[in-house]
């Protein structure tokens, strides 16, 4: 069923945050996200303004109206401009401190200052303890925007208790998922027939602790020969700027080492949708090792959870929420004797290993891309459904959107 606008309520909604191809979490979660809800509200007009790196332009599809240059000051500007000159009802913001320019990101608070209509921010990372520059934007994030949404309850704790914002602003929307068809055919298509498929996906950095699995696999190999280990993903186009290819030769060099390279496949690339559905399809245990404790949302596991795979991982803070009441297994940090014990377990016991799987499917159901859509649709409602004040943009820049 296609969501209906309350009267008066809004039709245009514009999207702020990095886009496909980008290659990012924010951008594939920002693609995803604003083609959920034009696909679920078919009378919305969904644009987006994309947040491009610095030095790099991309070939954006027309959804991308504008574009937004990371350290150019007078580039928020002008989107302000723009995205007040065109009208639209709502902006939904996509933030990391990462993405925009300035200290702590503090560039995009020239354009939230500016625009005339209600914001709705979605917080992708909450820091329990900011610096003060961190604080500072937050706060200021926090106080220009309508509401606030997040992917997990202590992500709102986070923001009502070290930001001060009111738990009534705050909306709990889970991270969306595509759907994943329950198939055996995705490993003999890949190659990977008749194996126990272990899966790690998403861009490498050195924070992503995949050298413990490896470190973990002589013992799983010894129980299970026939294992494989998927290292999935292109290494950070920013960690690859910075240090090229040392972390994934680092975790090659170990497999050798370890005499586990045969069991091993590294993907080097940065896959679509369709390729990442064949391999979580195809693998039968999810392993996300990340050593950051304060990471509060994970693309890739929403991914695994609600594909309905048996998920292994560090207690990071979304991990702890989302593999609650049985949905997954954590393990200690940098503990590689654990994880072999954990995956053996799993490919020993089948009837444990489904139960998992059906109670991680079951809570995913809530997390498709149409349901996600549907209530981020109620959370614009909630955000344009009273009037305030709000800054008039500037008239001293001409506004022109990106040529098509």
């Amino acid at each position: 069923m296609k969501y209906g606008f309350s009267v008066g309520s809004f039709s245009r909604i514009a999207f702020l945050g990095n886009h496909l191809p980008r290659q990012c979490g924010i951008a594939t979660f920002t693609t995803d996200l604003s083609g959920a809800i034009a696909a679920e509200a078919s009378n919305a007009d969904c644009s987006v303004v994309a947040m491009n790196d610095a030095g790099k332009q991309y070939a954006y599809p027309p959804r991308v109206r504008f574009e937004v240059a990371e350290r150019d000051i007078a580039s928020y500007r002008g989107a302000a401009d723009f995205i007040n000159a065109n009208k639209f009802d709502v902006v939904s913001v996509q933030h990391e401190y990462g993405i925009f320019g300035g200290k702590a990101g503090d560039y995009l608070l020239t354009l939230l200052r500016k625009l005339r209509m209600p914001i709705v921010t979605t917080v992708h990372t909450i820091l329990g303890e900011p610096d003060s520059m961190q604080r500072r934007a937050m706060n200021e994030i926090t106080r220009l925007s309508r509401r606030l949404v997040v992917m997990s309850a202590h992500g709102a704790a986070l923001l009502h208790n070290v930001h001060g914002v009111p738990e009534d602003k705050i909306d709990i929307i889970p991270h969306g998922i595509p759907s994943v068809p329950l198939t055996g055919r995705s490993k003999k298509e890949l190659g990977i027939g008749g194996k126990s498929v272990i899966l790690t996906f998403g861009l490498l950095s050195p924070d992503k602790g995949i050298e413990h699995v490896i470190d973990a696999l002589p013992a799983i190999l010894a129980r299970y020969p026939d294992t494989v280990y998927v290292v999935l993903g292109a290494t950070h186009p920013h960690i690859k700027e910075r240090y090229g290819e040392s972390y994934r030769e680092s975790l090659e060099h170990r497999a050798h080492g370890l005499g586990v390279e045969s069991s091993m496949i590294f993907h080097n690339r940065f896959v679509s949708r369709g390729e990442l559905v064949k391999f979580l399809s195809a693998a039968d245990i999810y392993v996300t090792p990340y050593l950051n404790p304060e990471q509060s949302t994970s693309g890739t596991l929403a991914y695994a959870v609600g594909s309905g795979k048996a998920v292994i991982s560090t207690p990071y803070l979304y991990a702890r929420e989302l593999l609650a009441d049985g949905r997954g297994i954590l393990v200690p940090w940098r503990n590689s004797q654990t994880i072999a014990r954990a995956v053996v377990d799993l490919l020993s016991d089948d009837a444990k290993r489904l139960a998992l799987c059906a109670r991680a499917a079951a809570h995913g159901r809530s997390m498709l891309w149409p349901a996600v859509a549907r209530r981020y649709l109620q959370s614009f409602d909630r955000a344009c459904s009273r009037k305030q004040a709000t800054p008039r943009a500037s008239q001293r820049l001409v506004v022109h959107a990106r040529t098509l």
